[in-house]
């Protein structure tokens, strides 16, 4: 059964086009936790961009084309409670996308919004409005 669930998320991810790993993930969906290797497997597949989640040090990407990054990590304030730091990263990520940010730029908002989430208890009680979110940007400025 277990392999069942891991080519059925596969087949799900090889019809996307933009697919966001962790490197756990990568382990268990791609066969290796090296995040070229993850996005290299997924481009292969279908998928047009893979973003690869690096945890505190940020994120890699790698488009079909070749195009690729590292966006670094931003530091959270404190660690509370890392749940939901992945679902706000894909929050991040997609508006901008949806924003027509630069790939470079809607990583950084990822991250940020991941960094931001994890400083209080739960998914989503810290969610960010935009101001908070390009204030903390802002001071962290890199």
């Amino acid at each position: 059964m277990k392999g069942l669930h891991h080519q059925t998320l596969n087949d799900i991810a090889f019809h996307s086009d933009v697919v966001l790993p962790g490197i756990k993930e990568g382990r268990i969906l791609a066969g290796t936790d090296v995040p070229e290797e993850i996005a290299d497997f997924y481009l292969e597949h279908g998928s047009k961009i893979v973003i690869v989640k690096l945890g505190k040090t940020g994120a890699y990407y790698k488009k079909k084309d070749g195009v690729q990054g590292t966006v670094p990590g931003y530091k959270p304030e404190k660690i509370v409670d890392t749940v939901g730091a992945g679902d706000a990263f894909a929050a991040g990520v997609v508006t901008g996308l949806l924003e027509k940010l630069s790939l470079d730029e809607a990583v950084a908002r990822g991250n940020a919004m991941g960094a931001i989430i994890i400083s209080s208890k739960g998914d989503n009680d810290n969610l960010p409005d935009r101001e908070t979110l390009f204030a903390f940007q802002e001071k962290q400025k890199r």
